[in-house]
């Protein structure tokens, strides 16, 4: 099998990528500067096609897009929410544009996406039949998914998958909160009541693996584990798993005062539901936020 993978660097690119290798698989990464290996192609998002050569794209079998700047916890100012959506919704257009024009079609094109689609959901439970949220992130989240329409068009089969919190020791949310943790300086978030959909990075991978394999699956697909908790929850599991109190509480206001709009998602709550996973078969390693925070931080 031979899957050409964007953002091959990042949390979950660079975890896909070493699985996928385990496997037997090779992995073409796209890079934006001059490619150091075979196993490297270049391209360049704001080109269009990626200014990729029709026959670059030969005997790929799949095509895993990730690109995007991180969201948070940066403000978001008018040039950042420019480079969210432009490295998001660009990026996929230029890349399924390129696959659409490819003299050799790849089978399936899986594109990230995100829950954010929904918008904010409070306590109601929502899955991929739920219509789009508000709001600049459920805007961004529509527009990135329409920009693989030209991959679809084509023929390829594509899928959108909308994580949620992504959970690794080594990187994200949960690795850049590890250390105030262990320093007795966890905290629960404003009200501590918002929902918090999450999944480990062990189960973000056998998704992505299990979604490459199903040729019947197409559209969006949330990957979310079947339990999502409350930021109070959540707080509560991290620091009993670290062996450490977490009785501080960072106020709303002063979220809201260092991070301005982007505190609102902070301070959101969605609690998203991967139902159509679940009916696809696919069976969860970590389906509790407990079992999760065990094997990830072992010991």
């Amino acid at each position: 099998m031979r899957v050409i993978v964007s953002a091959a660097s990042g949390l979950i690119g660079s975890a896909l990528a070493a699985d996928l290798a385990a496997s037997g698989a090779e992995v073409i990464r796209l890079v934006r500067r001059p490619p150091h290996t075979a196993v490297e192609l270049r391209w360049d998002p704001r080109e269009p096609g990626g200014g990729l050569d029709p026959g670059a794209l030969r005997g790929a079998d799949a095509v895993v897009h990730l690109s995007g700047a991180p969201i948070a916890p940066r403000r978001w100012t008018p040039a950042r929410k420019a480079l969210l959506r432009s490295s998001r919704i660009g990026s996929t257009a230029a890349l399924a544009r390129a696959l659409a024009a490819a003299d050799q079609l790849p089978g399936v094109l899986l594109c990230a996406s995100a829950i954010g689609y929904y918008g904010q959901t409070g306590d109601r439970e929502v899955d991929e039949t739920a219509p789009p949220g508000t709001g600049f992130l459920a805007d961004l989240v529509r527009d990135w998914e329409a920009a693989a329409e030209p991959a679809r068009a084509a023929g390829i089969r594509v899928v959108n998958f909308r994580s949620g919190i992504v959970l690794a020791a080594s990187g994200g949310m949960l690795g850049r909160m590890l250390l105030p943790f262990r320093l007795g300086l966890g905290a629960r978030i404003g009200s501590g009541r918002q929902y918090l959909s999450w999944i480990s990075v062990t189960d973000e991978i056998r998704a992505l693996r299990f979604l490459l394999a199903d040729e019947r699956a197409s559209g969006a697909f949330n990957l979310t584990a079947p339990a999502p908790v409350t930021n109070a929850q959540f707080t509560s599991a991290l620091a009993g798993t670290l062996g450490r109190p977490a009785a501080l509480a960072l106020p709303s206001a002063v979220l809201r005062a260092a991070l301005g709009e982007v505190a609102s998602e902070l301070l959101g709550s969605a609690r998203v539901l991967p139902a159509r996973l679940e009916a696809a078969g696919f069976t969860f390693t970590h389906a509790d936020i407990g079992t999760a925070l065990r094997a990830l931080l072992p010991g």
